[in-house]
C-alpha cells in the first residue's frame, strides 16, 4: 500500500508507482502542515462520471483527486473547515461546499474562482443534495431544509418544523421529481418537487426497540429506500408500493448504523443489490440486500473508518480514516477476495432451512420463523425478526392457520412484532388518499370537547385520539354519535401513536368485523350481541345466570363495559395484547366467547355479589383473573357452543377494509342518527347561543365589576394620595427646619472661614511686606557696595587727578624756574611772565577751590544720598567733574605748549 502525503503541494500524483492488482487500498493520501502535524481531511464526494472525487479537509483546503489521470489539484482555499461537498450535475466544473460558517458556496474548479455565496441557514449543514437535472439542490441542517435555483443561486422554498421534531436529513430520489424527508421522530414523508405537495409517508414499524434513523441509502433507480439508526436493524423499503419489504439484521458487534451506501453495478440496472453499511466499530460491510451474505469488508478497530462515498461507476470507495487519512478502494480487487464471503444467515425450525458458518462474521437471514405447533422449543423470546411483503393477504410461510397453532401453543405472539403480525392479520390496506380525504375534514364538531369528558395527561395521545374519532365521524355519522367510541379506539391509538393512518385503519377493521350489529339498536345498547352472550352463559352455567338475574344485574350491566371497552377497563396491557392476539386470529364471534369466558372464569367472586353497586364495580375494574385460562375457556366456548346459540351464526366471517377506498358503513338506523345529529346540532347552536349570552353577561359583569374596582381603587387611590400629600407636607416641614438649621451652621461656618480667610491675608500680607523689606535692605545694601564701590573709583581717580595736578604743578615750577630764568635773561618780559605767573597762580588757586569744591560735593552727595536719585545724581556729578577736570587739563596743556613755543 503506497502512502502519498501532498503536503502543501497545490498539484502532483497521487500515486508514484502503479497499484499492484489484487490489493484492495489503491493508495493512502495523508497531508502533513508545519512540525510534521496532519491536517484531517472531514469530507469526500465523487463527480457524476466517478473518475474524480473532491476532498476538503480541517483547514479549508479543497482538493480534486483525478483517479483516472492519476493527479490531485488544490482548486480552492476557503479559510474553514467544510461539512458537507457536492458536485453541480449541470455544470460539471462547478461544485458546492457547505462551510462552518453555516454557509454554501459555489465554486469553479477550472478557473478556481468564486461562483455563488448562498446564506440562510441557522445551523451546520449537515448534507447537499442535487437533483438528477442539476438545476435544484436541497440543503440540509438540524433544524430546517431549504431547496435553492442552482441557475440563480436563489432559495426557493425553505422547510420549517416544530423544535421538538429535528431532521435528519432530506434529499432528492434518482430519476424522479420526489423529495424524501426524514425526521428525528423516525417519520419518512415523500413530497412532489414541483408543487412540495405530500405524496405519501412510509410506514414506520410500531413494535420493537425504536431505531432512531440515522442514516439513509437509495438504490440508482430510486425504488428501494434502506435506513439504519441506533440498533443493529435495517429496514428496507420498497418506494412503489410504498411498503416495508424487509428487515435486516446485522451482527451483534453493529450496534449504532452511521452510514448506509449502496454499490453501483454496471449490470443491475440501477437495482443495486450491494449495501454498504458503516458501523459504530469504523468497520463497513457490504452484504448483499436479498440474501443477507456479506460480500466484504473495509476498514478495522485499529483502522477505523469515519465517512465514505461510492463513485457512481462502482468501482471505487473513499474512506476517510479515523487518523484523517484518505484510502482508496478498489471494489474488483476486493471482491476478488471470495475466501472472506460468509454466508450470514440464520433459519429457524424446519428442515428446509439451515445455518452456514464461516471464519468470517455472522449476519441472520431475516425471514419468517416457520412456527408450528410442534415448535415446543421455540418460544416467543426466541423469535427472529420477521421479513413480510406486507400485502392484502398473509405471505407465504405465515399462514393463518400456522400463527393459530402457534398462538395455541404459547398464547401470544412475539411481543417485538405483534404488530407486523396484526397488520397481516387485518389485511390493512394502507389507503393513504382515502386517509388523508378525511382528515383533511378537520376535527368534527362532535369531538371539539372530546379533553372535557375523557382528560389525558398526555397531550399527543389526546389530539390522536381526537384525530382518529374525527375521521371515524367523517366515514360514517354514526361514529360521531356513539358515546362509547373512545373507549374502544383508545387502546388502538395508545399502540399506534405514531401512525394515526394504521390506528384509524385497525379501529375501522375491528368495527366492521368484531363489532357487527352493535348499532342496529342505537342509541341502546346491542341487544342481539348481549342476549347471544347471554344464551351463551345459560348453556354453560345456569347457576351464574341465574344468581345474576336475582340480583337484577342484567347482561348491560355484566357483558356490556367488557365489549364497550374492549377489556380494556378489566385487564392490564399484556393480558390486553394476548387477548387480542386472540381475537385478531379467530372469527368476529371470539369477543364474544371471551366476554362470557369472563364472567364465568369469574363465577366465585360474583356469586359473593349481590349489590348492583358491586357488580358495577367488578365489571369496571381490574380483577385477579388468569388471562390464560379465560383464553383457554373462550376456546372450548366456541367449540362447545351449540349452533343454534352460537354468535357464529349472527356474525359473518373477517372481512377487511377495501384497497383505494374505505366501504361505506351503514349499518345503524340512520332517522335516528340522523335525528340525534340535527338535536345535538340544535343543542350545540342553543349552546353557542347560550355561551354567547353568557358571554356577554359576563362581559356586563366583568365591566361592572371592573368598573366597581376602578371606582374603589380610584377612591382608594385618592385616599393615598391625601395620606402621601400629608406625609410629603411634614416632611417637607421637617426637611425646611433642617434647612434652616443647616443655613446656619453654613452661615457660622461661612464667618469661621472669612475670619481665617482674613487670618491668612494679614499673615500673608506680613510676610509679603517683609518680605520686600528684606528685599529692600538687599537693594540698599547691595546700592550700597555699589557707591562704597564707585566712591573707592572716585578716590583712586581724584587721587591719580591730584598726583597728575601735582606733576603738572611741579612742572609748571619747573617752567617758572625757567621762566625765571628767561625772566631773568629777558627783562623785557618780566612783566608778562609776572602776569603769567599771576594767572598760574590764580588757575592753581581755581583748581584749590575745584578740589576743595569737589571734596566738599562728595561729602554732601553721600549725606544727601537718597535710594531713588542718589545714583543719578553722583553719577551725574562725577561725569561733570571729570569734564571739567579734563578742560582744565586741555587749557593748562595749552598753556605750556604756547608759553613752550614763545
Amino acid at each position: 500500500m503506497e502512502v502519498t502525503d501532498i503536503g502543501n503541494k497545490e498539484e502532483g500524483k497521487i500515486w508514484h508507482r502503479k497499484p499492484t492488482p489484487g490489493k484492495g487500498v489503491l493508495v493512502t493520501v495523508v497531508r502533513t502542515a508545519q512540525q510534521a502535524k496532519t491536517v484531517r481531511f472531514l469530507h469526500v464526494a465523487f463527480n457524476t462520471t466517478g473518475d474524480s472525487f473532491l476532498a476538503g479537509d480541517y483547514h479549508g483546503s479543497i482538493y480534486v483527486f483525478d483517479i483516472s489521470r492519476n493527479r490531485f489539484r488544490l482548486v480552492q482555499k476557503t479559510g474553514q473547515a467544510c461539512t458537507s461537498l457536492a458536485f453541480s450535475l449541470r455544470r460539471t466544473t462547478e461544485f458546492l461546499v457547505a462551510l462552518a460558517d453555516y454557509t454554501i458556496k459555489c465554486f469553479d474548479k477550472g478557473r478556481m474562482q468564486l461562483v455563488s455565496w448562498m446564506r440562510g441557514h441557522e445551523g451546520a449543514v449537515s448534507s447537499i443534495s442535487v437533483h438528477s437535472s442539476g438545476r435544484y439542490t436541497i440543503t440540509t441542517s438540524s433544524d430546517t431544509a431549504q431547496l435553492w435555483d442552482l441557475d440563480t443561486f436563489q432559495r426557493k422554498r425553505k422547510l420549517n418544523i416544530r423544535q421538538s421534531v429535528g431532521i435528519q436529513k432530506v434529499f432528492f430520489l434518482p430519476l424522479s421529481n420526489t423529495i424524501l424527508s426524514c425526521f428525528s421522530d423516525d417519520s419518512i414523508f415523500a413530497w412532489e418537487s414541483d408543487t412540495l405537495l405530500c405524496k405519501y409517508q412510509l410506514p414506520v414499524p410500531d413494535c420493537g426497540p425504536k431505531i432512531s434513523y440515522k442514516a439513509f441509502a437509495v438504490t440508482c433507480d430510486g425504488k428501494s429506500l434502506v435506513a439504519g439508526g441506533r440498533s443493529n436493524l435495517l429496514h428496507l423499503w420498497c418506494l412503489d408500493s410504498k411498503q416495508l419489504v424487509r428487515v435486516i439484521q446485522m451482527p451483534t458487534q453493529v450496534r449504532t448504523v452511521r452510514q448506509l451506501e449502496f454499490l453501483p453495478d454496471s449490470f443491475d440496472g440501477g437495482a443495486s443489490q450491494t449495501l454498504g453499511v458503516l458501523s459504530q466499530d469504523g468497520v463497513m460491510r457490504f452484504i448483499n440486500i436479498h440474501t443477507c451474505k456479506l460480500h466484504f469488508h473495509i476498514g478495522s478497530h485499529g483502522d477505523a473508518i469515519t465517512a465514505v462515498s461510492v463513485s457512481p461507476n462502482g468501482r471505487h470507495v473513499v474512506a476517510i480514516m479515523d487518523n484523517g487519512s484518505i484510502n482508496v478502494y478498489s471494489v474488483q480487487s476486493l471482491t476478488q477476495e471470495l475466501n472472506k464471503v460468509t454466508q450470514l444467515s440464520k433459519q429457524c425450525g424446519n428442515a428446509q432451512d439451515d445455518e452456514t458458518k464461516s471464519s468470517g462474521r455472522q449476519t441472520q437471514v431475516l425471514k419468517p420463523p416457520p412456527w408450528s405447533a410442534e415448535d415446543k422449543e421455540v418460544g416467543p423470546t426466541h423469535c427472529y425478526v420477521l421479513t413480510f411483503s406486507l400485502l392484502n393477504e398473509l405471505p407465504a410461510g405465515l399462514n393463518k392457520k400456522r400463527l393459530v397453532a402457534l398462538l395455541k401453543a404459547f398464547g401470544e405472539y412475539p411481543a417485538k412484532y405483534r404488530m407486523f403480525v396484526w397488520r397481516s392479520l387485518l389485511c390493512l390496506p394502507e389507503n393513504h388518499a382515502a386517509y388523508s380525504s378525511l382528515t383533511d375534514k378537520g376535527l368534527h364538531s362532535a369531538y371539539m370537547t372530546l379533553h372535557d369528558k375523557y382528560p389525558i395527561k398526555s397531550h399527543k395521545l389526546q389530539r390522536g385520539l381526537q384525530r382518529v374519532l374525527s375521521a371515524l365521524a367523517h366515514w360514517a355519522a354514526i361514529f360521531g354519535e356513539v358515546e362509547y367510541l373512545p373507549l374502544v379506539a383508545f387502546p388502538f391509538v395508545k399502540l399506534f401513536q405514531n401512525n394515526p393512518m394504521l390506528c384509524f385503519e385497525v379501529v375501522a377493521t375491528v368495527i366492521v368485523n368484531w363489532c357487527q350489529h352493535w348499532f342496529e339498536y342505537f342509541p341502546n345498547p346491542p341487544l342481539n350481541i348481549l342476549n347471544m352472550a347471554e344464551n351463551v352463559l345459560a348453556h354453560h352455567d345456569k347457576e351464574l345466570l341465574q344468581h345474576l338475574v336475582d340480583c337484577g344485574i342484567t347482561s348491560q350491566l355484566y357483558a356490556w363495559p367488557l365489549l364497550e371497552t374492549l377489556f380494556s377497563e378489566v385487564l392490564t396491557r399484556d393480558e390486553w395484547l394476548r387477548l387480542f392476539d386472540n381475537i385478531f386470529s379467530n372469527h368476529p364471534s371470539f369477543l364474544i366467547m371471551a366476554c362470557v369466558a369472563y364472567i364465568t372464569c369469574c363465577r366465585e367472586p360474583l356469586l359473593l355479589c349481590s349489590q348492583k353497586l358491586d357488580f358495577e364495580y367488578f365489571f369496571h375494574h381490574r380483577n385477579n383473573l388468569d388471562v390464560g385460562a379465560m383464553i383457554k375457556e373462550a376456546y372450548r366456548l366456541m367449540s362447545s357452543t351449540p349452533a343454534d346459540i352460537h354468535p357464529r351464526t349472527l356474525l359473518s366471517d373477517f372481512t377487511p377494509l377495501t384497497t383505494g377506498q374505505y366501504p361505506v358503513f351503514n349499518h345503524f338506523p340512520e332517522f335516528i342518527v340522523e335525528y340525534q345529529s340535527r338535536e345535538r346540532e340544535k343543542i350545540r347552536l342553543q349552546e353557542l347561543e347560550y355561551l354567547r349570552e353568557r358571554q356577554e353577561v359576563s362581559a356586563l359583569h366583568a365591566d361592572f365589576v371592573r368598573r366597581q374596582a376602578e371606582e374603589k381603587a380610584y377612591y382608594t387611590q385618592q385616599e393615598l394620595l391625601q395620606n402621601a400629600e400629608e406625609q410629603r407636607r411634614n416632611i417637607l416641614a421637617q426637611e425646611e427646619e433642617k434647612l434652616t438649621q443647616q443655613r446656619a451652621k453654613l452661615a457660622a461656618m461661612k464667618r469661621e472661614l472669612k475670619v481665617k480667610e482674613l487670618q491668612l491675608l494679614d499673615a500673608t500680607r506680613r510676610r509679603f511686606l517683609k518680605h520686600q523689606q528684606e528685599l529692600r535692605a538687599s537693594q540698599i545694601q547691595r546700592l550700597d557696595q555699589e557707591i562704597s564701590r564707585k566712591m573707592d573709583l572716585r578716590e583712586r581717580e581724584t587721587a591719580a587727578a591730584v598726583q597728575d595736578l601735582e606733576v603738572r604743578q611741579m612742572e609748571m615750577e619747573a617752567q617758572r624756574r625757567r621762566l625765571e630764568q628767561v625772566t631773568n635773561t629777558l627783562f623785557l618780559k618780566r612783566e608778562r611772565l609776572a602776569e603769567l605767573h599771576r594767572q598760574t597762580l590764580a588757575e592753581e588757586d581755581r583748581l584749590a577751590d575745584t578740589l576743595r569744591d569737589v571734596a566738599g560735593r562728595k561729602v554732601r552727595t553721600t549725606e544727601a544720598f537718597s535710594l531713588d536719585r542718589g545714583r543719578a545724581q553722583l553719577d551725574s556729578s562725577e561725569r561733570e567733574l571729570l569734564k571739567e577736570i579734563r578742560q582744565l587739563r586741555q587749557k593748562l596743556a595749552a598753556r605750556f605748549i604756547y608759553l613752550w613755543i614763545i
